[in-house]
């Protein structure tokens, strides 16, 4: 280890599994690389939707990673492990990690680590990794959006959808939103959607058929499932493709399937975390051969909420589950 780094490092850990309060900062040893991987100093942390769901118990971390929660960061490297090139000490980054975000040093697998795009700042950059990973993962290569097809993404203000509007938008096709609020509305709009649906006073699948002239939509994203689901499939055009990545409504209920042997649907899903290193390297190269000049021109842009210290993580996620929010909510652990 460097002389000029810590034998210890503050970080967030979950006391018990329940509410935010459960979030205490601790001390805990330095971390060490391994083959493959880097050390980071970090600058920033996301905070994201997966955080909750494990501090609440429902969602355990990977054998091999780190307790502590945090699936982005943002800072410097500052140690390699063997084999790690062609990254270097001194290199900023923004990574997809495991685990381990919420604290001052985080390890990263040195394959799913990105440059910072020009022009970027590093709470900016922290704020990629995790949503861009999952809606190019989901949207593009699972769901095969092409140009000039309809995407509608459910929670257009979250962190996944501000970040699949832009994407969708930007690689050709019409976009369609749901959000709970006319404000909540109108930032999607503002983002680049075509239409946003308030889903508290509008259905869904009545504005996306007027909006298609009754065809239905192409693909759909969905993290809510439950009641969901059947509407889903009802607001597909043929050949849709539906996938799921989260199941905030629940994960069942009763469908009637006769649709999509009809209209000849694909229903997928996926979660990223427990994907191997492989599987995610490969999204980081795609990623930064077509995402990363969208960022850098300003095409598309991260949307940020609220950046707050690393110390007040449980605050973070009292917001997280107010779903007051507007885009990524940001934890800063160092300037």
């Amino acid at each position: 280890m460097s002389p000029s780094l810590p034998a210890s490092m503050t970080a967030i850990e979950i006391k018990e599994f329940g509410g935010p309060d459960q979030l205490q900062p601790t001390h805990r040893p330095l971390p060490r690389p391994k083959e493959n991987e880097v050390l980071i100093k970090v600058a920033y942390a996301g905070v994201n939707r997966p955080d909750v769901i494990q501090r609440q118990g429902l969602y355990p971390p990977p054998p091999g990673e780190s307790d502590i929660p945090g699936l982005e960061v943002s800072g410097t490297v500052v140690e390699i492990g063997p084999d790690s090139s062609p990254l270097h000490i001194g290199d900023r980054v923004c990574a997809l990690v495991g685990g381990g975000g919420y604290a001052e040093y985080c390890l990263a697998p040195a394959r799913q680590c990105l440059p910072i795009p020009e022009g970027f700042s590093m709470e900016q950059a922290a704020a990629l990794p995790e949503t861009f990973f999952t809606v190019w993962s989901n949207v593009f290569d699972r769901c095969q959006l092409k140009s000039g097809e309809t995407f509608l993404v459910h929670g257009g203000t979250s962190g996944i959808g501000t970040t699949a509007i832009q994407l969708a938008k930007a690689f050709g096709a019409k976009v369609i939103t749901t959000a709970g609020s006319p404000e909540k509305c109108d930032a999607c709009l503002a983002l680049g959607a075509d239409l946003a649906i308030n889903y508290r006073s509008e259905d869904f699948v009545e504005k996306s058929k007027a909006f298609t002239d009754k065809k239905g939509v192409d693909v759909l994203l969905d993290m809510v499932g439950g009641d969901y689901i059947q509407k889903d499939i009802s607001a597909l055009a043929a050949d849709g493709r539906l996938c799921f990545i989260a199941f905030l409504g629940g994960p069942q209920t009763t469908v009637n399937f006769m649709p999509v042997m009809l209209k000849r649907l694909t229903i997928t899903g996926s979660t990223l975390r427990a994907r191997s290193g492989d599987f995610k390297s490969d999204v980081a190269e795609k990623l930064k051969q077509q995402v990363w000049p969208l960022l850098e021109t300003g095409k598309v842009t991260p949307v940020l909420y609220k950046i707050l210290p690393l110390v007040q993580a449980a605050e973070a996620h009292k917001l997280m589950e107010s779903s007051q929010h507007v885009g990524k909510i940001m934890l800063k652990v160092a300037d």
